[in-house]
């Protein structure tokens, strides 16, 4: 198939079964390889949905300036689309933006805004915030996508994500896991799956130090999971479980996902591996497990792939971040 544009290209992303990192009986895990997005990651979809919509609703035109507050991978699904469609883009930053996803955002031609305080939560997402509002004041033209809030951001993967796992999956999933930060991601994909499984159990990963289900705020490294504030698109009663995972644990997971299963993946990846792992001795036999593996390893080359022996140790640093 020829498709039009780089755009066209987003979505149609295999599963994959890890049968070498799960290996007990009675237990499928399936993993959806959003990494191979053109972009590098599952915001590829949400960028494409909401600015497709927006044009289909007059709300973006050629040339509109569209602003965002953004970790990393949204951003740069954001740049890509916003060369297809010609229009302007402002990534509002922060120290934890790695430098490979800085680097990519400004090949692509986006504007960027990096913050350097901290807010009282003790990450960056309330001083984005202000400067996104900054933004907007300065150019009333100026369409903000606020990704945290945007109805459209779940709606993006009951439409799509969804519909391709139903499509490859016609005997079903028990269980869902996936990595949270906006929970756009979550929602929509859960919300699909249950108009056709609505016994689907859903269990949610979170970082330690993030405050989504009301636990106490504390330092994050890894981007891509957890946030400084709830986001409006949270919806607690439709989340089975709750599991927390700190930044070691995932980087463990991370290593492991390469080691056994030769994927290559970000850190929310590492996330998700090592909440499964916790998830597998209360799981009813057989079951079957879906997951998401949201971005590429690649950009994560400073962060994540370090040392192999400071990682058994949990020492591995973050210093390339700050």
């Amino acid at each position: 198939m020829i498709r039009d544009s780089i755009t066209d290209c987003v979505g149609g992303t295999p599963l994959v079964r890890l049968s070498r990192l799960f290996p007990q009986d009675g237990i499928e895990v399936l993993a959806k390889l959003e990494m191979l997005n053109p972009g590098g990651s599952v915001k590829d979809r949400s960028a494409r949905y909401i600015v497709e919509r927006g044009i289909a609703d007059g709300m973006i035109r050629p040339g509109t300036h569209i602003v965002e507050s953004t970790s990393g991978n949204f951003g740069v699904a954001l740049a890509m689309v916003a060369i297809r469609y010609g229009l302007r883009f402002t990534a509002v930053v922060d120290p934890h933006a790695s430098r490979t996803n800085l680097r990519i955002l400004r090949q692509f031609g986006a504007e960027i805004e990096m913050v350097a305080e901290p807010d009282t939560a003790g990450g960056y997402l309330h001083t984005r915030l202000a400067r996104v509002q900054d933004l907007l004041t300065a150019d009333p033209d100026a369409v903000w996508i606020n990704q945290y809030a945007n109805q459209l951001n779940w709606e993006t993967h009951a439409a799509t994500t969804a519909r391709e796992v139903i499509d490859d999956c016609p005997d079903g999933v028990d269980v869902l896991v996936a990595a949270v930060s906006t929970t756009g991601t979550l929602h929509g994909l859960a919300r699909g799956l249950r108009h056709v499984w609505p016994r689907l159990k859903v269990v949610a990963v979170d970082a330690v130090g993030s405050v989504i289900f009301g636990t106490p705020p504390g330092p994050r490294m890894l981007p891509g999971v957890g946030s400084s504030r709830v986001p409006e698109l949270l919806t607690p009663g439709e989340i089975d479980r709750v599991v927390h995972i700190d930044d070691a644990a995932a980087v463990r997971g991370c290593h492991r996902l390469l080691r056994q299963e030769a994927i290559f993946a970000g850190g929310s990846s590492g996330s998700v591996v090592t909440a499964i792992e916790e998830l597998l001795p209360e799981l009813p036999r057989p079951s079957r497990v879906l997951t998401l593996l949201a971005d590429r390893g690649e950009r994560y080359l400073d962060l994540v792939y370090t040392d192999e022996l400071a990682i058994e140790h949990d020492e591995f640093a973050y210093s390339a971040r700050s």
